[in-house]
């Protein structure tokens, strides 16, 4: 029997919840209910009401007209052309005026700035330039607590809690180091505590006639296989229940979803892995798996007006993935 991609959406994303409910976590919530930050509308400012003219305001002409004082006499060494206009009231007074002006230099005042440039800024200060920890070693990094936020994937790389800038699952020969929750396949579900994800491959690399170089939009074109380096790394994870860390990102269709950038959500182990059908026109399986948050962790943000995956509009079966193309950034 077939079924429409909708219907078939629904079914997997029915499946997947099943999954999770038997990992009995329904009394383990460990969740901050939060509210999405709203956009601020933009104010049209008033208009500024018409004030006299000024001695300022006049012209060269009317300047011209007007008779001169006379000039003051004003001591050469204190009107230089460099740096900041001095009084003619001090002239032939002996008064020291290095250093006079450094301020203007200095941004000390106040200024206005907003949320995300403010978290970007913070973000920058926390995250060095070079990477001083290795990415490549299983459970926290020193120094990265949970919940910290990055604004782009780069940031989060040099943090070492996900390498890949672009692929979603950084690899290694034990299992996997960590994973990225972001977009990916519309019939996972994400729970917080647990969430399903699916694997890594099947998908020509080359892209699409009209998108060549857009390695996430290609349709699937064959099976995922567990003999993917990445695939065969989460598999691995089943059998070792080492950590994988975890961050989500915003383009992740969850509640958990950050409203912007990349947050790091802590531990998770891999429970299950196994392969189904996709949602594709051709049937071509998928490798899935099933993952369980380490308990005794800080609690994850939860924005209630964030839809899931079973809310979320249906889109082209063209859309999103967890590639695992190459990537130079991450070694």
């Amino acid at each position: 029997m077939t079924y429409d991609f909708e219907t078939q959406r629904e079914l997997n994303i029915a499946r997947n919840k099943e999954l999770i409910r038997q990992l009995g976590l329904g009394d383990l919530k460990n969740e901050i209910v939060l509210s999405r930050p709203k956009k601020v509308p933009k104010t049209k400012q008033k208009a500024q009401p018409k004030r006299k003219r000024s001695e300022s305001d006049a012209t060269d002409e009317e300047t011209e007209k007007r008779p001169r004082k006379a000039a003051i006499a004003v001591d050469i060494a204190d009107t230089s052309s460099e740096g900041p206009r001095r009084s003619g009231r001090n002239a032939g007074r002996k008064i020291d005026y290095r250093g006079d002006g450094e301020h203007l230099a200095r941004d000390t005042g106040p200024r206005l700035i907003s949320e995300s440039a403010r978290r970007h800024e913070e973000s920058e200060v926390k995250t060095p330039m070079k990477r001083i920890h290795n990415p490549k070693v299983f459970g926290s990094i020193p120094g990265v607590e949970v919940g910290t936020w990055w604004p782009t994937r780069e940031a989060c790389s040099r943090a070492a809690i996900h390498a890949r800038w672009l692929a979603g699952i950084a690899e290694g020969p034990h299992g996997a180091y960590s994973v990225a929750l972001s977009g990916g396949y519309e019939d996972d579900v994400d729970d917080g505590e647990a969430f399903t994800y699916t694997g890594a491959g099947g998908r020509d690399l080359k892209g699409t006639k009209n998108k060549p170089k857009n390695l996430r939009t290609a349709p699937q074109s064959s099976d995922q296989t567990f003999e993917n380096k990445s695939n065969q790394a989460l598999l691995k994870s089943v059998e070792t229940k080492k950590p994988v860390r975890v961050i989500r990102g915003f383009k992740l269709r969850s509640p958990y979803a950050p409203p912007e950038g990349y947050r790091y959500d802590g531990l998770y182990t891999v429970e299950k892995a196994w392969q189904e059908p996709g949602l594709n026109t051709k049937g071509y399986l998928v490798c899935k798996y099933l993952l369980k948050r380490i308990p005794g962790q800080p609690p994850l943000p939860r924005y209630e007006d964030r839809v899931g995956a079973s809310d979320a509009a249906s889109e082209s079966e063209e859309e999103g993935g967890n590639e695992d193309e190459d990537e130079e950034e991450d070694e």
